[in-house]
């Protein structure tokens, strides 16, 4: 079998699949029904998370270290555990970053890598793969800022592939796959760029209740 190219990530992602590796680094192409999506527009901060934000804790940078975050989504998250994030994986979505259609949203502390998160731009749509954090909030935070760029810049459909309790945090919801190939066609019908926000928006979501 041929290896994983970034041509092959773009003809799955405009036709809903994505792959995942197996134990044994064997990748296999899912679409599953029903499919996980985070509605962006009636997205907004938990109470929880807004001091953390008014607190400026993290030092957020866009695609500084791309092939870091994936490294760190990569490690196992408890002893025994196993990754779907092969490094042939690792290869083909850093070929499809340089091509500047894979991003990373990195959180820093004292200019340390503590957290972040990565995925893929394709017309309006944002297809979300994998998050991880050294320090807590950080990848909280690096998903807001997220969310924020994504808002700013009018996409209009971001996948998360499968429900979890991680996704529910943020508002996913679960739709039929049927609906969200609509979706997904609309989207990528319309070019959205892949820009970071002002500033002063990433705390224009937080009244003060």
């Amino acid at each position: 079998m041929n290896k994983l190219t970034a041509d092959d990530l773009i003809y799955g992602y405009i036709n809903g699949i994505f792959p995942m590796a197996d134990a044994d680094g064997t990748l296999y192409w899912y679409s599953p029904d029903p499919r996980a999506i985070i509605p962006i527009d009636t997205y907004r901060p938990s109470r929880s998370l807004r001091p953390v934000l008014n607190k400026k804790e993290f030092e957020i940078r866009v695609n500084s270290e791309f092939s870091q975050v994936m490294r760190y989504c990569a490690a196992p998250r408890s002893y025994g555990d196993s990754t779907w994030i092969s490094d042939e994986i690792i290869t083909a979505y850093t070929e499809l970053h340089r091509m500047g259609l894979a991003h990373s949203i990195e959180a820093y502390q004292d200019n340390r890598l503590v957290g972040g998160l990565y995925g893929v731009a394709l017309g309006s749509a944002f297809f979300g793969e994998s998050m991880f954090h050294l320090v807590s909030n950080a990848s909280k935070v690096a998903f807001h800022y997220l969310m924020v760029m994504l808002q700013e810049n009018q996409f209009e459909l971001l996948d998360t592939q499968f429900i979890n309790d991680n996704v529910k945090r943020f508002g996913a919801i679960e739709i039929p796959k049927g609906d969200y190939l609509k979706r997904l066609k609309q989207a990528l019908r319309r070019k959205s760029r892949f820009t970071e926000p002002v500033l002063e928006h990433l705390f224009k979501h937080q009244p003060n209740d």
